[in-house]
């Protein structure tokens, strides 16, 4: 089983956005080191809690910062772009860093409505082309426009010696009929659907008319040396969540002795409790079945992993721990 990293940049309560950045170069280094196969970066928009508005920033530092794993973006909000720009881009990072570059392509918004104006005028109108505009960005990065196309000329430079490999994000059956009719590889974000996502996956697999199927399943997990204090790190993952549905909180991630003096309301458990089969939260053994029950589930050899944690040392360490646990060094 192949392991892989997103990582969202979350801003600890009282570390700056400077300092979460640092974090996510310092967590990228050890990923290579421990073995993981990916690291992505996700994208937001006017978000406090988030320091992430453009991943191929962070890529071009983390390419060089690393040796040998993947980089790429969980996902570019194509919505918000024209496509030559994003093929530009990756294409710049894929000459820099040749062999090691993905595209995850998405249509969410990535934060507020205001922030959606200010990058894309009419979101809605950019939702409605992104099928176009996905394959507008694909002949880009594979440059095959027909002849007769107006761009057939125009070339995203610099054009690397391995082109970006694009995967189509999402969270619903629409993404993934799209990744099949591009024949397209599939992230099923996991972590943030509340949809059948086994049966998704089922189908994407059953219907993919290409050579061979690849698919990711995005997950959030949180690994400590003990259940007790797996839990306990990831109260501070919860009441964030919980304060982002409120508007409660300053948008950054509470550290374990603040979310100790919260008070749970009866709405906040029921909250925690529908979205707990979200996440996989334990000892090393326990987070290892827990994969391994969704491997079985969703007939898939690599899992994405995204852990949030209000502490550096702890996340580092859950991932460490899952690193020993699936033998990643040796794979």
């Amino acid at each position: 089983m192949k392991l892989s990293i997103l990582d969202q940049v979350p801003i600890p309560n009282g570390k700056t956005a400077k300092e979460a950045l640092e974090a996510t170069i310092e967590l990228a280094k050890f990923a290579d080191e421990l073995g993981y196969h990916r690291y992505w970066i996700a994208e937001h928009h006017d978000m406090e809690g988030l320091a992430s508005p453009a991943p191929d920033i962070v890529l071009g530092i983390i390419g060089s910062k690393t040796k040998r794993i993947r980089i790429g973006s969980g996902a570019v909000l194509l919505p918000n772009y024209k496509p030559y720009n994003v093929a530009e881009s990756y294409n710049l990072l894929a000459t820099m860093f040749p062999g090691r570059v993905d595209i995850g392509i998405g249509r969410a918004p990535g934060g507020s409505a205001e922030a959606s104006m200010a990058l894309a005028d009419n979101f809605l109108q950019e939702v409605k082309k992104h099928p176009q505009k996905l394959d507008e960005l694909l002949h880009f990065l594979n440059r095959d426009f027909p002849e007769d196309h107006h761009f057939s000329k125009l070339s995203a430079q610099p054009v690397p010696e391995e082109t970006p490999v694009p995967w189509l994000l999402g969270t619903s059956v629409k993404s993934a009929v799209l990744a099949l009719e591009r024949n397209l590889p599939y992230v099923f974000g996991d972590f943030m659907s509340d949809a059948d996502g086994p049966a998704i996956v089922k189908g994407y697999f059953d219907n993919f008319k290409g050579k061979t199927p690849q698919v990711i399943v995005a997950i959030q997990v949180i690994c400590a040396e003990t259940t007790e204090e797996a839990e306990e790190l990831a109260q501070s993952n919860q009441v964030w969540r919980l304060q982002q549905a409120k508007g409660d909180g300053n948008g950054k991630i509470p550290s374990v002795s603040e979310t100790k003096s919260y008070e749970f309301t009866d709405e906040d458990l029921d909250i925690l409790r529908s979205s707990n089969h979200r996440q996989i939260i334990g000892n090393p053994e326990g987070v290892r079945e827990g994969i391994e029950k969704l491997q079985q589930l969703y007939r898939t050899d690599e899992f994405m992993i995204i852990t949030i944690t209000h502490d550096l040392e702890a996340r580092k360490k859950s991932y460490e721990l899952m690193a020993e646990q699936f033998k990643l060094k040796d794979a």
